[in-house]
């Protein structure tokens, strides 16, 4: 599948999309992506907005949305300011 990364995501794991296969579900590519940058989850500890072929997480299944390799996943941190 296809992942796109935004914001500090960007900065954190230096690359703006990753091409991922294996993950079934959005909590098991959140597994991964902690495994492959130690410390991606805590970056989405403060909130995150997920997308799945453009359709927010939420309004799915939540980290159990199921995933495939044709899908096309959009993850962005926390908007900072105020």
């Amino acid at each position: 599948m296809l992942v796109k990364l935004f914001a500090t995501l960007i900065e954190f794991t230096g690359k703006r999309k990753l091409e991922i296969s294996g993950p079934k579900t959005v909590g098991e590519l959140l597994e991964e992506l902690d495994r492959m940058f130690p410390g991606f989850k805590k970056e989405l500890e403060k909130g995150r907005i997920i997308l799945v072929n453009g359709k927010n997480i939420e309004h799915l299944q939540g980290l159990d949305t199921p995933l495939s390799d044709e899908d096309t996943v959009s993850i962005f941190p926390p908007a900072g300011g105020g």
